[in-house]
């Protein structure tokens, strides 16, 4: 099975270089952030044309998630929102099952600087997604979450961790939270020592100076790292024409 998160900057603005990236890859399941869409506004026919069926929680012209699944997969029990988010309205979370997995597609916000009232709802945020993958593993679950964290785990996933001191991103209070969730980031039990980011920003030419973050993660539970065939990121949806400024992160997961 081959899972993908990316955040695509909106989905209506990128939709063609999403259907270039269904067409070369054939993802399984895609989970997908920054949206950016209203509900009416979900580009549900042409996925739908591609051959992918969509539950998405779009809230507007910010965050927005979706969870696709290509035909002869289903998504079942969807569910949307957080219990326990700071501010439900921002559609910053979805979860269906397939395939045997509770997958969840997921836009943490941002935080913004140490002193905006949006930090302290950054870690609400982190603290409600924890307390959401231990009902699902207290139930038996099998948990694949993904998507943008806005938290680098560990210095290692940034270009130079001294440029964000007093930032966020990298703090110990978010890292800490985003540690609690209890899940294995599957791109690092792959690749222990390989430094390589999800995220560049727009300006200064940062992409092209390897100036970036890795804040796309998959988190799996840790029944699923057997499974664990292959996770790596395709930087050339971070080239090209209007991309993105993330590169999606590819999950293979072998059959069971």
């Amino acid at each position: 099975m081959l899972v993908v998160t990316w955040n695509v900057n909106s989905l209506r603005a990128r939709l063609p270089r999403a259907l270039e990236f269904l067409e070369l890859h054939r993802p399984d399941v895609v989970c997908l952030q920054e949206t950016k869409c209203a509900p009416e506004q979900f580009p549900v026919a042409e996925l739908a044309d591609a051959g992918y069926s969509a539950e998405h929680h779009s809230g507007g012209r910010w965050a927005g998630v979706a969870l696709l699944a290509r035909d002869g997969l289903s998504l079942t029990d969807p569910a949307f929102g957080l219990p326990g988010e700071p501010a439900a309205d921002e559609a910053r979370w979805v979860e269906a099952s397939v395939s045997g997995l509770r997958v969840i597609s997921t836009y943490v916000p941002n935080g913004r600087t140490l002193e905006s009232p949006e930090f302290p709802r950054k870690l609400r945020f982190l603290e409600a997604a924890a307390d959401r993958v231990a009902e699902l593993k207290a139930g038996d679950a099998t948990v694949l979450l993904s998507g943008d964290f806005n938290v680098a785990p560990a210095d290692a996933d940034v270009y130079d961790p001294e440029q964000f001191v007093e930032s966020t991103h990298v703090t110990a209070e978010e890292r800490s939270r985003l540690a609690a969730i209890g899940l294995v980031d599957a791109y690092r039990h792959l690749h222990p020592d390989t430094q390589q980011f999800t995220w560049w920003d727009y300006r200064g030419g940062n992409f092209h100076k390897g100036l970036g973050l890795r804040i796309d993660l998959a988190l799996i539970s840790e029944s699923l790292v057997p499974r664990l065939a292959h996770v790596g990121i395709d930087r050339n949806f971070r080239k090209g024409q209007k991309p993105s400024d993330h590169a999606p992160l590819l999950i293979e997961l072998r059959a069971e």
